[in-house]
């Protein structure tokens, strides 16, 4: 028989009817998901799923983050599960790909940090996470806009050498506009953000594969957002970037509160696997 450990998603306040939720959705490796009770009489539980062992070893692991396939069937699956349970209530969400060795060691980790989940299920109680980004969008054509300045600058008397370069200085002088105006629209979110969000988190940009669409991503924030705040906030933050050329502004969600459920202190049994390369954020394309 394959051994099995315990794959954890979630902590959460337990209502009446999850376990209703929770049919038909698969969990990590197909497998299903159940809850564990914090305790007789508790108010939290966990949802974990079994899975095999051997894929969630630290040497098969890491071999495992290093295939963008793998890595994103298992973040729509865990995903999927903390949507699933987050339209019924309030979740906080576990780092990807986080593991104990059984049951029992899930319950121990909700029974040792059951006031600082308590305390954190009630401040995000009513919250959803939103994502913003902003890029500086590639100027059309650049090449082409270099060449015909280059041809502009020969009929008005420059060498070849000189008007080449003058080509590439206002080329420059294009992209640090951009830049500017980059600034100038996280400086109008930011303010949004402080009227009307609960919290605001930093991520590090997003580049190589994990950068979607055109453009240099240069702000990957996340804001905690009252549901009532959320279509104001919204619009704002879409309009933020109306007047600025060179800049987009996408606005993704809403999420279960990933970037605002800070993990137990180590007081709690440490969980026996969970990677520091693992994103612990939802992923920008929900399945």
């Amino acid at each position: 028989m394959t051994e099995r450990v315990a794959y954890a998603y979630a902590v959460l306040r337990a209502v009446e009817g999850l376990g209703t939720v929770l049919e038909g959705v698969e969990g990590v490796a197909g497998a299903p998901v159940r809850l564990l009770p914090e305790g007789s009489g508790g108010a939290l539980a966990a949802a974990v799923s079994s899975v095999p062992a051997r894929d969630f070893e630290e040497d098969a692991l890491r071999r495992h983050l290093e295939d963008l396939d793998w890595l994103e069937a298992v973040a729509r699956a865990h995903h999927g599960v903390i949507e699933a349970l987050g339209a019924r209530t309030t979740v906080l969400p576990m780092r990807l790909a986080t593991v104990y060795l059984d049951d029992g060691r899930v319950e121990a980790m909700l029974r040792a940090e059951a006031d600082e989940f308590s305390r954190t299920l009630r401040r995000l109680a009513g919250h959803l996470e939103w994502g913003v980004k902003i890029y500086v969008e590639p100027q059309p054509d650049t090449q082409a806009t270099g060449a015909s300045s280059a041809v502009a600058g020969t009929a008005d008397g420059l060498s070849p050498g000189r008007a080449y370069l003058r080509a590439r200085r206002s080329q420059r002088h294009s992209r640090d506009e951009s830049y500017r105006a980059a600034r100038q629209a996280a400086e109008r979110v930011e303010a949004i953000g402080r009227a009307l969000a609960a919290g605001h988190a930093r991520h590090r940009v997003q580049q190589g594969e994990l950068a979607a669409g055109a453009g240099e991503n240069v702000v990957n924030d996340a804001y905690l957002l009252s549901r009532d705040a959320a279509a104001e906030f919204r619009t704002r933050v879409l309009d933020a970037g109306q007047d600025l050329p060179g800049v987009r502004i996408d606005v993704t969600g809403p999420w279960a509160p990933y970037s605002f459920a800070a993990p137990p202190d180590a007081r709690s049994p440490a969980p026996d696997h969970a990677p520091d390369r693992a994103p612990d954020r939802a992923p920008d394309r929900a399945p």
